[in-house]
This record gives C-alpha cells, sequence and structure tokens, in this order.
C-alpha cells in the first residue's frame, strides 16, 4: 500500500483558535448554527464516530478542540497520547462530519473553555461519561457564551482506555 504524503492531508481545516473565533464570529453573523466538541481523539475508533457524527448533527458547523501532546498527557497520564497531535488532527480533517480541527494547547481542564470563549458555539456535545450538562466541567463557560449542551450515549467497550486494555491482552 502507498504511504499518502503529508501534502495530501486536508491541513484547510485545521485552523488556530483565532481564526476559529474569526470564522466561528461570521458563521454567527450569517445566522448559522455553530456545534463544538472536544478531545483527545487519541487512536481514533468508531466510539469518536458516533460522538462526531451526532455531534454535527446539532447544526450546521462543527469545530473539534483537539489537546495537544503535552495536554493529554497532563490529563490521561505519560503513556498518551499514542499518536501524535499533527497526526490526530489530520485524522479528525479527514472526517466528512468535521468542518474545523482546533488544535489548542492548554491544560487539560482549560481547553474547552478556550474553545467555547472564542467560538460561542450554540451547542457544546459532550458524552454521556461526563454526566448530564450542568456537570460538565466547561459548564460555566457554555452558560457564558449561550451554549446549551448536547449528550451523546456511549456504546460499551468503545474508549480509547478500552481498545488499549483489549490490545495489551493480546498474545
Amino acid at each position: 500500500m502507498t504511504k499518502a504524503p503529508a501534502h495530501h492531508w486536508r491541513t484547510e481545516k485545521i485552523i488556530t483558535l483565532k481564526t476559529a473565533r474569526e470564522r466561528a464570529a461570521q458563521l454567527n453573523r450569517d445566522g448559522r448554527r455553530v456545534v463544538t466538541v472536544n478531545g483527545s481523539f487519541d487512536l481514533l475508533h468508531a466510539g469518536h464516530l458516533d460522538l462526531l457524527e451526532e455531534a454535527r448533527l446539532q447544526g450546521d458547523v462543527l469545530f473539534v478542540g483537539l489537546n495537544s501532546d503535552a495536554s493529554v498527557r497532563e490529563g490521561k497520564g505519560g503513556s498518551r497520547p499514542i499518536i501524535p497531535e499533527s497526526e490526530r488532527a489530520a485524522m479528525l480533517a479527514a472526517l466528512a462530519c468535521v468542518d474545523y480541527v482546533v488544535p489548542i494547547d492548554a491544560p487539560y481542564a482549560e481547553l474547552p473553555a478556550r474553545l467555547l470563549d472564542a467560538v460561542k458555539p450554540d451547542v457544546h456535545v459532550n458524552g454521556s461519561e461526563y454526566g448530564a450538562p450542568e456537570t460538565w466541567v466547561e459548564w460555566p463557560a457554555m452558560r457564558a457564551v449561550g451554549a446549551v449542551g448536547h449528550t451523546v450515549s456511549r456504546r460499551p467497550g468503545l474508549a480509547t482506555t478500552d481498545i488499549v486494555s483489549r490490545i495489551k491482552r493480546l498474545p
């Protein structure tokens, strides 16, 4: 199989936080419904796809906040991420349901608020493992920008940690 050079990646969908702020402001002025979701998206899998596809259905444009490698290490431990940030961003950008990928180098718990403050979405999406929107770490930032929360149910066994555990048990 031939390896596609990095220049074939959809890097035009990978934008800075400043550019995300500008594009989202224009989209809001145009009356478009803006949606955000954030995470590490390490070892992209079907559980991520469930989350992203359902997130995209909540509006017209989906911005995905992506934790930097340092942020993932802080939040998930020294053995993570498995996939480097640039490759995780490229994988997300290749998905049709994702309009923009916004890598953010911030402490793990601060990333959602930075994304929400910049994009000011109509809807912010999270997985059911985080509970009701009012309990999310990003709830204060959501309230500040007027975003509502949408929770996506998680299918059992479809988490990166679950997949890594299964791989470790392989002979």
